[in-house]
């Protein structure tokens, strides 16, 4: 085990979008992995607790406070998570769709990202591609995965643009 990860972080199994882990202690804020920004509710709520340290310094708990009030509302804001939910998984399906009809193996997910191959295109070469026209993607040399591209989920505008950019370098 490596000193730098605790016994938490390696019990960890994957997570199912929409569902916490199954473990005390372990709250998934869902606002950090998305491509969409927190909902106006976590917004307020640490704006104002923002305006309260300010009013009422303590160097010590700023950013503490200003975290918790927003994960707070993170977690009491389940109608924006269930639509923020709910749009991923559109623009997921919408993206493996055209990856796969672009001639991409991509395997299934139920996650925020995709990961996928070209059966005749590198993984490096459309990752640096992909990077020289601002598109940026996970590509990873490693064995078995040097092919792979993780691609996170954006908005359909970005999703669409990709597969724009992907369609003209293959």
């Amino acid at each position: 085990m490596s000193r730098f990860w605790s016994p938490v972080v390696h019990r960890l199994s994957p997570y199912v979008p929409g569902e916490q882990p199954k473990l005390d202690g372990i709250i998934k804020l869902n606002t950090n992995e998305n491509p969409y920004a927190p909902s106006p509710r976590v917004l307020a709520a640490i704006a104002s607790a923002t305006e309260r340290l300010r009013l009422y310094p303590d160097p010590h708990a700023s950013s503490l406070r200003e975290t918790i009030a927003g994960a707070v509302a993170a977690i009491k804001d389940d109608a924006w998570f269930q639509e923020t939910r709910e749009r991923i998984i559109a623009n997921r399906q919408a993206l493996v769709l055209a990856l796969s009809e672009l001639g991409f193996e991509v395997l299934p997910t139920e996650a925020n990202f995709v990961f996928a191959r070209h059966r005749s295109h590198s993984g490096a070469h459309l990752a640096a591609q992909l990077r020289e026209r601002g598109i940026l993607v996970r590509h990873f040399q490693k064995p078995r995965i040097d092919n792979f591209l993780r691609i996170t989920v954006g908005t359909e505008d970005q999703c669409n643009r990709l597969i724009t950019v992907v369609r003209g370098l293959v």
